[in-house]
């Protein structure tokens, strides 16, 4: 296979097109991240975090499935009603919020997940399957085989972690993916509950 050394197939910006140098894409991605166009299938690397989030154990899970396991209380590989209600509750929403997202997180991803075709009234969500409840609301962060966040998935993450001015921090968008975020949200909220009583 022969390389062109022409500098119109490396070029990033493009005169024609003023937006392309806007909004510039990093050339600088091979000092950090090895193969950085390469889809990782268990961590959610960044220029700071080449090897994903430092501590989580990713148990074997793709990045959408361990965002998902959070939720599943008992580790069953099956979240439940219940226990999304509970994994919102140690995030910190209130009753209103845990009750309408578990509602319509259940509804819509239950079946899709399902090993098999018959509906279940539990409204199970199968981890293993989480990669199949990709909806048009999907930001395509993950790729189709989970390597999903809609827009309500994203305001929510900005209520349960901005900082104190009001902003979303680099560190906690990349813990959404992996579902790191939630782990230390709730660890910090349990500590609080704790210091109150």
């Amino acid at each position: 296979m022969e390389f062109s050394n022409d500098p119109v197939s490396m070029a990033t910006v493009a005169p024609g097109a003023p937006v392309t140098s806007e909004r510039p894409i990093r050339s600088d991605l091979e000092s950090s991240i090895p193969k950085p166009y390469m889809a990782r299938a268990m961590v959610a690397p960044d220029m700071e975090h080449p090897d994903g989030t430092a501590d989580h154990n990713a148990r074997g899970l793709s990045v959408v499935q361990q965002h998902a396991a959070f939720f599943d209380q008992d580790n069953d590989g099956i979240i439940y009603p219940w226990e999304t209600y509970t994994g919102c509750q140690a995030l910190g929403f209130n009753i209103i919020s845990n009750v309408l997202f578990t509602f319509f997180t259940h509804l819509l991803f239950s079946y899709p997940s399902l090993p098999g075709y018959i509906p279940s009234l539990l409204f199970p969500i199968y981890i293993a399957n989480v990669h199949k409840c990709k909806h048009p609301s999907v930001s395509g962060t993950y790729d189709t085989e989970g390597r999903i966040l809609n827009k309500v998935e994203w305001v929510a993450v900005y209520l349960i972690a901005k900082d104190e001015e009001g902003y979303l921090s680099k560190e906690a968008m990349r813990g959404v993916f992996d579902g790191s975020l939630f782990d230390k949200i709730a660890k910090r909220n349990a500590t609080k509950g704790k210091k109150r009583r």
